[in-house]
């Protein structure tokens, strides 16, 4: 990418077109922030605020893969939603302030929040397709991962019909069987949700899920997904992240109510996913070219910076691997977003999300990809959660791997 790409992609986001000859690491970290912070607005923006406004199917021409399997269209609704509001949740957590990103992140937890009422209510036009398709459960999951992850932001200030419908409608889900991949993860995380919350939970999904996935470790970091090992980036889009997020919503689950209990299994199992998150999203940080490319492989490439989630996950929960610092993890994240969003055609006229990797390219999507799908990439923005006196934010710049070998 030159250098004039470069600048055009700030000007889109309102920053400053002085952009240094090569990538690192002259920007002061504030300036970074507000960039994620911006992208991420411009990016989930679209999907909240229609949905909020209840206008999400009227407005929201949906592109779908040219090699669409024909499952019921509308699951793209709930794609575009939940996949966006998983990948805000950690920065809406954060308290209010005067500050130009506050002002922004306050705008889109009054939407966030408005999507998820309108999304349950079954005589609001933006309901989504909560009981037909089992590609729901795949969305559930992501909703509840959002959920967990912002509580205070997004589960607890919803009213008693709000709450209640949340729960009936990951309830009713228990209907589907996961096949034997990944998606043993998504039931389990929506019952640890309901866990979390005192709700009566399916304990036996939770146990399969991990269970399964624990089978299926083959080493160095890398899990198989169901029983064939995959080349691509699910260990980041689903498998690490969110087994961690099972078992540590188990652990506290537990805790809470046997406080004399011994949870010493729980706890290593625990620490054992957490462990090999760490390890692969070594591997991830160093797939960062010093330009800030990285490889396209696999299933869904299309989910663009999802692909780096447990990275940023691991970053969020301060437990990046030894020799990673948090500096150059932003450094090599900002170089990947201002590398990929600056590719013409990644959004179309009217904002929305295309089908593509770096622009618009529907033909390298599979067939279950529409443009909801893409907006898993919210996961690459999870270090916004961390406030700005966060060394992530805080340290001065630093080189990435790539850049240092």
């Amino acid at each position: 990418m030159n250098r004039r790409n470069f600048i055009q992609s700030n000007a889109v986001l309102g920053l400053s077109s002085v952009i240094p000859d090569t990538i690192p690491n002259t920007q002061p970290a504030t300036d970074n922030r507000l960039y994620w912070a911006k992208l991420l607005y411009k990016i989930a923006e679209p999907v909240l605020k229609n949905l909020a406004e209840g206008t999400l199917v009227k407005n929201w021409k949906v592109e779908y893969s040219p090699a669409w399997d024909n499952r019921n269209a509308k699951v793209a609704y709930l794609e575009g939603f939940a996949r966006t509001i998983v990948g805000v949740a950690p920065w809406l957590a954060l308290p209010d302030d005067a500050t130009e990103e506050g002002q922004l992140r306050k705008k889109m937890r009054d939407y966030a929040l408005k999507s998820i009422e309108n999304s349950v209510n079954p005589s609001h036009p933006d309901y989504m397709l909560w009981r037909k398709e089992g590609q729901t459960l795949v969305d559930a999951a992501f909703l509840a991962q959002a959920l967990l992850k912002a509580p205070d932001a997004l589960w607890k200030p919803l009213d008693s019909v709000g709450q209640k419908r949340v729960i009936e409608e990951f309830k009713l889900l228990r209907r589907v069987v996961p096949p034997n991949n990944n998606w043993v993860l998504f039931a389990a995380i929506v019952e640890a949700f309901l866990l979390s919350i005192g709700e009566e939970a399916d304990r036996y999904r939770i146990e399969f899920g991990v269970r399964k996935i624990e089978d299926w470790y083959v080493g160095d970091g890398w899990f198989k997904d169901g029983e064939i090992f995959h080349t691509d980036y699910y260990n980041s889009f689903v498998i690490q992240p969110m087994m961690v997020d099972v078992l540590q919503t188990w652990l506290e689950a537990n805790k809470r109510q046997s406080p004399n209990g011994n949870h010493k299994a729980l706890q290593e199992r625990t620490t054992l996913a957490v462990k090999r998150m760490q390890r692969h999203a070594d591997f991830l940080e160093r797939l960062i070219s010093p330009e800030g490319s990285f490889p396209a492989f696999g299933r869904s490439v299309t989910y663009r910076l999802g692909a780096f989630q447990a990275l940023a996950h691991a970053a969020l929960i301060h437990q990046l691997p030894e020799g990673v610092s948090p500096a150059q993890v932003r450094c090599a994240l900002t170089a990947v977003m201002k590398r990929m969003f600056a590719q013409e055609g990644i959004f179309d006229k009217e904002g929305w999300l295309t089908l593509g990797f770096a622009g618009h390219q529907p033909n390298i999507a599979d067939s279950y990809s529409n443009a909801g799908s893409m907006y898993l990439t919210t996961l690459g923005f999870l270090p916004l959660g961390l406030p700005t006196t966060d060394p992530f934010w805080a340290d001065l710049d630093a080189e990435w791997t790539q850049q240092k070998a």
